[in-house]
C-alpha cells in the first residue's frame, strides 16, 4: 500500500488517537488502492464512495477495504491524510468489487483503470439539484407569433419541461422562451432531483408464442426461479422470435423486483427493440450509450445505483453501471464483434458478462442466430445450456440464398450490380416490394489514386488508404478521423483531372442505382450517414412503414430488424470479409451474410438473397447457400482445434506503439528476448502490426500462443512486468484479441 507525500501544512489524523486504516482505490491506472486514515467519529465501510486528497487535488474513489497495512510497503500512521468525505451515494455492491478486481486481473489492466469505467458519469456522485421547468401559467401575450404559438403548443396538454427542452421542441431560440415567462405566459416549476422512471407493468400479456418459443420461455423461467449462475445459449433462427422469448425471462426477474441488463452490439439496433418493449411491458427502459447527453447519463447512472431503474439496454459500457440488485443479463447478438473493446482497457463484453453473471449467481442469457464458435463449443462440453428455435414465426420461411457467379456475370465498366441481380430488383420493386443492397464498405471508393503516375493518397497518421466520401466532397481516414477536401491534382505530379476511385463503397452504389432507378425511392444508411439513435430509428421506422423501396446500407442495416416488405438482399462483394488473416475471417462472413440475407421474407412474403462472388465455391459460400450452418462451423471447429487456436488455445497478443519507430522496434526487440521459455508456449513476432502506423504511432505486435491449461493473461503480465519499457512507448495487452492489424 503507498499514501501520497504529505506536507506540514495539510492537515493529519491525531497522533494520539489509535488510526484506523482505509484503503481506498481510485479511478486512475493504479495497481492497488492508497491508504488513507479515519478521524475519531467518522465511519465508512467497503464500497462507500469516498473524496480523499492526492497531491494538491481532491479525488474520488471506493473504499476497496479496512484495516492493517502491507508490511511490505507500509506508511506510517503519522503520515496518513484522512479522508475528506463520504459522499451520499449508494455504496458500490460487493460484487462489482469483485468483478472489477477478477476484470483487471483476466485483461492485464490495472483494478484503477477498471474501476473508472465504474465511474464514468463524475457528476453522479454529487448530490442532485431540483431541476428547473416551465409550464403555462397565463394568458397568451397580447402580441402572438408564430414561435410563441409554438411554445404553447408544446405545453398545451400540461407538461413541465426545461426550457432547453421546450426551446429544441419548439424550434426557437432560448429568448422567446425567457419571454414568455417576463410576461407571465409560463410559470416556473421545480421537478424533483431524480429522474422518474416508469415501472414495467408486469400483468400485460405479450405476443402469442408458438410451440418451441413456448417451451423455450418456460426452460428460462424455470431458470430465473430456480436462481444462480446458469448461461443458456438461445439459438434460433432469423425470424424465429428470440427477443419475445427473452422477454418472458425478463419479466420473471422483474417480478423478483430485481433488476435486468440487457447488452446489444449497437445503440442502432435498439429503435425497433425499444418500441418491442414498450408494447410487452407499456413502459420504455433506460437505454445507456455514448451518445446520451451529461444531464442523463448522471440521472441514469443515479437511477441505476439506487435500484429505481428496472431495466437497462445498452451497449458494452452498460455492464459496468452500478447495479445495486442484477438478477438477469441478456446478451443480444453474442455473436458479434462490437461487444468487443478495442482501447483502454481491453474485453469483450461478452465475455465479461459471462463473468459479472458467474459472481453475482445469476443467469445470463447469450442470443444469436448465427452463435460464435466459442459459445457452441462451451455448449458441446456441457458448460453453457442451449435453446434452439428451428423455424420462423407463423407461416414465415427462410429466404432462399444463390450465389451470383461474378466470372461469368461481370458488369459492364464502371459498374457493380450484376445483370442477374438488376433484373431481380426490377421484379421485386414491380411488385411493390423492398430491395436491401448491402456492402460492408462505407464512402464512396476505398482508394484514389492517380492514374498518370500511380501515386495513392494515403493517411499521414496511419497505413491506410484515404476513403473518398463524394458527398462531402472529403477524403477521410476511417481509423484516426484524419480528413481533408478531395483535391483536384495529384498532391505528387501535379496532374490536374488525374485522380480516379477506385472500387465501389456504398455512396458509389448508390450513385449506380440513381441511374438505373431514379424513380425509386431509395435510403443510403450507413454511419456517415445516420448519426445517432435518433437518427437511426428514424431511418428505421420509415422503412419498416414503406416508406422507401430500396435501401443501400453497410452493417448497420444487416442485423435485429423487421422489415415486412423486404423481399430481395443483393449483396453486393460477398468475398470482401474473407481478406486477411483473421483466424475468424469465414465464420465473422458467415455470420454477416447470413444476418443480411434474413432481412428478407420474415412476413408473408417469401424472401431471397443473392450473393455477388468471385469464390462461389468457397465453403462459406456453400453453406450459406446450402443451409447448412452446423456443418460449417463443425469444419470451423475442427481446423481451430488442429491448430490449437481458440477456443482450444489461447491466444494474447502485444502491441508495443510511441511515436518514435527505431524506439518502438528497439522495445520489441527486447519484450521478444524478455519472452517466456516454456513447453507448449510459443512466440510469434515482433513483427510490424498491418497498421504499423496508427493515429501517428508506430505499432509492432508479438502474439503468444499456449494450451487453455495454462494462466496466459498472468504469463503475459509478468513477460510484461520484467521488460524496461520507456516512458515514451505504450505496451497494450490484448487477452483473446479479435483483431490483428
Amino acid at each position: 500500500m503507498a499514501a501520497p507525500h504529505t506536507s506540514e501544512a495539510e492537515p493529519q489524523l491525531d497522533d494520539i488517537e489509535p488510526v484506523r486504516r482505509v484503503h481506498v482505490l481510485l479511478p486512475l491506472p493504479l495497481g492497488t488502492p492508497y491508504d488513507y486514515g479515519l478521524a475519531p467519529g467518522e465511519a465508512v465501510e467497503p464500497g462507500d464512495f469516498v473524496t480523499v486528497p492526492l497531491g494538491k487535488r481532491a479525488v474520488n474513489g471506493v473504499v476497496w477495504g479496512m484495516g492493517p497495512a502491507d508490511p511490505h510497503n507500509a506508511v506510517a500512521d503519522s503520515r496518513l491524510r484522512p479522508i475528506a468525505e463520504r459522499l451520499d451515494v449508494p455504496p458500490m455492491a460487493e460484487v462489482t468489487r469483485r468483478f472489477v478486481t477478477w476484470l483487471a486481473d483476466y485483461t492485464c489492466a490495472s483494478p484503477g483503470a477498471v474501476l473508472r469505467m465504474t465511474m464514468s458519469v463524475r457528476a453522479a456522485l454529487e448530490a442532485p439539484r431540483p431541476r428547473l421547468a416551465y409550464a403555462l401559467a397565463g394568458p397568451p401575450p397580447k402580441r402572438m407569433t408564430g414561435a410563441r404559438t409554438r411554445v404553447m403548443q408544446v405545453l398545451a396538454d400540461g407538461l413541465s419541461l426545461p426550457a432547453a427542452t421546450i426551446a429544441e421542441l419548439a424550434a426557437v431560440g432560448s429568448g422567446v422562451v425567457r419571454g414568455l415567462v417576463k410576461q407571465g405566459t409560463l410559470r416556473e416549476v421545480q421537478l424533483p432531483a431524480e429522474m422518474a422512471v416508469p415501472e414495467p407493468d408486469l400483468q400485460r400479456q405479450g405476443t402469442t408464442l408458438s410451440e418451441d418459443q413456448n417451451l423455450a420461455a418456460a426452460q428460462l423461467r424455470d431458470k430465473i426461479k430456480a436462481g444462480g449462475y446458469s448461461t443458456t445459449l438461445l439459438d434460433g433462427v432469423t425470424g424465429a422470435g428470440k427477443t419475445e422469448v427473452y422477454f418472458e425471462a425478463v419479466a420473471a426477474t422483474l417480478a423478483q423486483g430485481r433488476q435486468v441488463l440487457v447488452l446489444v452490439p449497437e445503440i442502432g439496433l435498439t429503435a425497433q427493440w425499444l418500441e418491442r418493449f414498450e408494447n410487452r411491458f407499456a413502459a420504455a427502459p433506460l437505454a445507456w450509450h455514448s451518445d446520451l447527453g451529461t444531464a442523463r447519463r448522471r440521472l441514469t447512472w443515479r437511477a441505476v445505483a439506487q435500484g429505481r431503474a428496472r431495466v437497462v439496454v445498452g451497449a458494452r459500457s452498460a455492464l459496468f453501471l452500478p447495479y445495486s440488485d442484477l438478477g438477469l443479463i441478456v446478451v443480444d447478438e453474442e455473436h458479434d464483434n462490437a461487444f468487443k473493446q478495442e482501447d483502454g482497457v481491453i474485453y469483450h463484453a461478452r465475455d465479461m458478462a459471462v463473468l459479472r453473471a458467474s459472481l453475482g449467481e445469476v443467469p445470463i442469457v447469450l442470443v444469436s442466430a448465427t452463435p460464435s464458435l466459442e459459445s457452441l463449443v462451451n455448449v458441446e462440453i456441457g458448460r453453457y445450456g442451449s435453446l434452439h428455435l428451428p423455424k420462423r414465426i407463423g407461416s414465415a420461411e427462410l429466404p432462399e440464398i444463390t450465389a451470383v457467379d461474378m466470372r461469368n456475370e461481370t458488369p459492364s465498366e464502371s459498374r457493380w450490380i450484376s445483370p442477374d441481380l438488376i433484373a431481380a430488383m426490377k421484379e421485386t420493386l414491380a411488385r411493390g416490394e423492398q430491395v436491401l443492397l448491402f456492402l460492408n464498405r462505407r464512402g464512396y471508393a476505398p482508394l484514389t489514386l492517380c492514374r498518370a503516375c500511380g501515386h495513392r493518397l494515403a493517411c499521414p497518421n496511419c497505413t491506410a488508404w484515404l476513403v473518398e466520401h463524394r458527398f462531402h466532397g472529403r477524403l477521410q481516414c476511417h481509423h484516426c478521423g484524419f480528413n481533408l477536401r478531395r483535391p483536384d491534382a495529384c498532391p505528387d505530379c501535379e496532374a490536374e483531372d488525374s485522380l480516379i476511385a477506385c472500387g465501389p463503397g456504398v455512396e458509389r452504389l448508390s450513385e449506380e442505382v440513381d441511374k438505373l432507378f431514379p424513380d425509386v425511392r431509395r435510403m443510403l444508411i450507413a454511419s456517415d450517414t445516420v448519426r445517432g439513435p435518433e437518427a437511426a430509428a428514424e431511418a428505421i421506422k420509415m422503412i419498416a412503414d414503406g416508406e422507401v423501396s430500396l435501401i443501400i446500407g453497410t452493417q448497420i442495416v444487416a442485423k435485429g430488424h423487421h422489415f415486412p416488405m423486404l423481399t430481395l438482399v443483393g449483396v453486393i462483394d460477398a468475398d470482401l470479409g474473407l481478406q486477411g488473416g483473421d483466424l475468424r475471417a469465414a465464420e465473422r462472413t458467415y455470420q454477416i451474410l447470413h444476418q443480411v440475407a434474413g432481412r428478407s421474407g420474415r412476413a408473408q412474403r417469401p424472401g431471397r438473397a443473392m450473393l455477388q462472388t468471385y469464390m462461389p465455391e468457397h465453403p462459406v459460400m456453400a453453406a450459406l447457400i446450402s443451409g447448412e450452418r452446423d456443418q460449417f462451423m463443425a469444419r470451423e471447429q475442427d481446423a481451430r482445434r488442429a491448430q490449437g487456436l481458440p477456443p482450444f488455445g489461447r491466444l494474447v497478443a502485444l502491441i508495443i506503439s510511441g511515436r518514435d519507430e527505431d524506439q518502438v522496434t528497439a522495445t520489441a526487440r527486447d519484450l521478444a528476448r524478455l519472452a517466456p521459455r516454456q513447453p507448449n508456449v510459443h512466440i510469434l513476432g515482433p513483427a510490424p502490426a498491418p497498421l504499423s502506423l496508427l493515429r501517428g504511432r508506430f505499432r509492432h505486435r508479438l502474439l503468444l500462443k499456449c494450451p487453455r491449461t495454462i494462466n496466459a493473461s498472468h504469463l503475459a503480465r509478468a513477460w510484461v512486468d520484467q521488460a524496461d519499457i520507456p516512458t515514451q512507448v505504450r505496451v497494450a495487452i490484448d487477452v483473446d484479441p479479435y483483431s490483428f492489424l
